[in-house]
């Protein structure tokens, strides 16, 4: 027969395991670990804009959001007057590395971090004949995929902007990505910045063409407005199946082919309709203007640029930039079976704290924490072929190029992830 105290010892035991699983329950959740490899970290850098997020946290959805995630480790390739860097590293208790390899493994022998982000933008560095930086991202991901080959464990990685200059470079950090089963996210804030008004194209619509006004410079800005663009497209029906050629042309051209139908005035009058920054007249004495149609914009324009994307399934998209006429970005499409034409802004918030980078952290956290990241990486891909095939068209006398290598297929993700609120 069992003794009274042998019959007690289970009970105990039970009470001792339902309390420490509640004691569990009641344990945050451990703390993410990040790498930072960066250009430069100065201010408004976006190493600065977006890191700056994790460290302090940032307005999101109406109340004040902190990452559960903390910076471990920093590498910065060059640090130039008022360099913030080694201030930010002593405040907020995290190391700068001198090598990506040493950062990733935070002075180890093993990877010890739970995410990377390469924020490999602007700083010194060279451009090649097409006007594109030559900043070093693909690089320093394939030093980034290394470590994680030697050790044998692949975390997480946002990589900001551009892919790479290159598209073939780009191909091989996706590939790299899937071969090494690592989610990754990457390019610009404008996708998920905040749409006035909230504009999201119904998953698996018919869009018969497209049109983006926008004004920048190149490289740097016609990424932004080309990314903003495809993710509104890529919700067409059967998904992305790709881009078949490109065409930049530049000045009187460019008002010539909207003349002749290359691209829509109905569609760039919807988008400027959307337009918060009016040049010319509005400036002058406040009066609003009907830009596509008053004859004021080759006056306005000295040098306008069209960007002409024809895609595998037929789709015909134009980014025109307008500098000197508007100072944002705002889109327009025709979509079949709907009798008014779609538009929206995208708006981008001034700086210094440039809030619409926030939108792009809160989806870098999502990949962070899920493991999965909120869409595709072929967008990315795509954009950065897309925009390098362009450029090559300016230095080849702004010829039509045929593009059979830019056939990236993906589908979109059901939800846009932009902010709502």
């Amino acid at each position: 027969m069992p003794s009274r105290r042998n019959l007690l010892v289970p009970t105990i035991g039970s009470n001792a395991v339902l309390s420490l699983a509640h004691e569990q329950q009641k344990m945050p959740a451990q703390r993410k670990r990040l790498a930072v490899i960066a250009t430069i970290w100065t201010y408004l850098s976006h190493a600065q804009h977006f890191v700056d997020r994790f460290l302090v946290g940032y307005p999101h959805e109406g109340k004040w959001h902190k990452p559960a995630m903390d910076v471990a480790s920093l590498w910065v390739h060059q640090r130039p007057e008022g360099d913030q860097s080694e201030e930010r590293a002593k405040e907020f208790g995290f190391k700068v590395y001198p090598t990506i390899e040493e950062a990733l493994r935070c002075g180890g022998d093993r990877l010890a971090v739970d995410a990377v982000i390469i924020m490999a933008e602007h700083g010194d560095y060279p451009s090649n004949e097409k006007g594109q930086k030559l900043y070093p991202r693909y690089e320093w991901f394939q030093q980034v995929v290394n470590v994680f080959a030697k050790d044998g464990r692949a975390v997480p990685v946002f990589n900001d902007k551009h892919l790479s200059y290159s598209f073939e470079k780009a191909q091989k950090m996706v590939e790299a990505s899937k071969r090494l089963k690592f989610p990754m996210l990457a390019g610009s804030s404008l996708p998920v910045t905040w749409r006035f008004p909230a504009l999201e194209l119904p998953w698996g619509c018919t869009i018969e063409e497209a049109l983006l006004a926008g004004s920048g410079g190149s490289d740097a800005h016609d990424f932004h407005a080309l990314e903003s663009m495809q993710c509104m497209l890529e919700r067409r029906r059967g998904g992305e199946t790709g881009v078949k050629t490109v065409q930049l042309i530049k000045g009187d051209a460019v008002w010539k082919a909207g003349e002749d139908g290359r691209w829509s005035k109905r569609l760039l009058e919807a988008a400027l309709s959307r337009c918060f920054s009016m040049q010319g007249l509005t400036l002058l004495d406040g009066r609003t203007q009907d830009l596509a149609n008053n004859g004021e914009l080759p006056k306005l324009v000295k040098n306008p640029a069209a960007y002409l994307i024809e895609y595998n399934d037929g789709l015909k998209a134009t980014l025109l930039w307008l500098n000197g006429a508007v100072s944002d970005m705002t889109f327009a499409a025709r979509i079949k079976g709907v009798p008014q034409i779609q538009s929206t802004h995208f708006f981008r918030s001034p700086g210094p704290n440039v809030n619409y980078s926030a939108c792009l952290v809160a989806n870098i956290e999502e990949m962070i924490e899920t493991g999965h990241a909120p869409y595709p990486v072929e967008r990315t891909l795509l954009v950065s072929g897309m925009l390098e095939r362009c450029l090559t068209s300016k230095v080849q006398n702004h010829q039509r190029i045929e593009t059979p290598e830019l056939g990236v297929r993906y589908l979109a993700p059901r939800t846009s992830h932009f902010c709502r609120s």
